[in-house]
């Protein structure tokens, strides 16, 4: 009885050895899967398997990676545009969703990010949607797998396209663009979805950037609003915003917004590092407030919001300031 007991306890014992091992073992699993996930580092440029043979005619496209803010990182995706027209056009900015996966979500339809060390892999979180089609020309796609690279992009081929984003609301599309020509930024708009007369304009922008786009209806009229968001190039990083108005879904005008450069009632300690982002029926305006002696790194006198309602003016609509707040 005792030689039974003793085996029985041996059995045992050997039995939450192994659990024991086990569960130490998948808790270093872990800790390790943190720790790479934790070292993966998803800045850079990703190309596809064709920009290795770029210089004997194949087709290629790439992805740059930067970061913005608040676990979010600017994409912008480009291909190849020295010998025929350029294949893929997409720009994005995506959030963190569970490391090392970022999303966006695009009419209903969500892009997913996901990287190592070394690729990035672009897929629709619902393998049915075709979403990634939209941005390619000939039946191609932004999906698939990309190749880090180290070395800076070949720039006698990249399409020269800034910025890209096509918007849609309330029956309306608008498809905005940015081109460097000479040196010189082009800003370029056309509607797609007007009753009687699309809007289709290239405005100059020199010294300028486009940084992101945005559709609203301010006004609750029922016709959508275009806000396109500008910075300068350069130091300081001033801001702009190049706003449209749709006219009863029949035609668009453009909206004045006055730079705050330009506005004495709120410029005082303002010198660029402007955010814009529609709130509600509000466009939203934020930037750092610098003190005297400050440097251009360091604001020392906090953070200035300002809300803008869209009014009607006596030639144009015009973005007026709703409320000043600072924080």
């Amino acid at each position: 009885m005792g030689n039974k007991m003793k085996v029985h306890y041996l059995i045992m014992l050997a039995v939450f050895l192994a659990i024991g091992c086990k569960d130490k073992t998948k808790k270093m699993e872990d800790m390790s899967t943190t720790k790479d996930a934790k070292e993966i580092n998803a800045i850079g440029t990703y190309v596809t398997e064709g920009y290795s043979n770029r210089n004997e005619g194949f087709d290629w496209v790439s992805v740059s990676v930067t970061e913005y803010k608040d676990d979010q990182l600017n994409i912008s995706i480009r291909s190849r545009a020295d010998i025929k027209k350029p294949t893929c056009t997409f720009d994005a900015r995506v959030k963190k969703m569970t490391h090392p996966i970022y999303e966006t979500v695009i009419n209903g339809q969500t892009i997913q990010f996901e990287f190592t060390n070394s690729q990035l892999r672009i897929s629709t979180k619902d393998e049915e949607d075709e979403l990634l089609y939209f941005y390619c020309n000939g039946g191609g796609s932004i999906g698939g797998i990309y190749a880090k690279i180290n070395e800076a992009l070949d720039q006698n081929q990249i399409d020269k396209t800034k910025f890209s984003k096509t918007l849609h609301l309330q029956g309306v599309g608008f498809n905005i663009s940015s081109i460097n020509q000479n040196d010189k930024n082009t800003l370029s708009i056309f509607t797609f979805g007007l009753k009687e007369r699309e809007y289709n304009e290239t405005l100059p922008i020199e010294g300028e950037e486009v940084i992101d786009a945005e559709v609203g209806d301010l006004n609750s009229d029922g016709s959508p609003e275009l806000y396109i968001y500008t910075r300068s190039v350069g130091s300081g990083s001033y801001g702009h915003v190049y706003a449209f108005s749709v006219n009863n879904k029949k035609s668009m005008s453009q909206v004045y917004f006055q730079p705050i450069a330009e506005n004495s009632e709120v410029n005082q300690g303002y010198m660029g590092h402007d955010h814009f982002s529609l709130v509600e029926n509000y466009l939203g305006h934020r930037f750092p407030i610098y003190e005297k002696g400050d440097s251009n790194a360091n604001p020392t006198g906090g953070t200035r919001q300002i809300m803008y309602k869209l009014v009607e003016g006596e030639a144009m609509r015009k973005l007026e300031i709703h409320k000043i707040s600072e924080y």
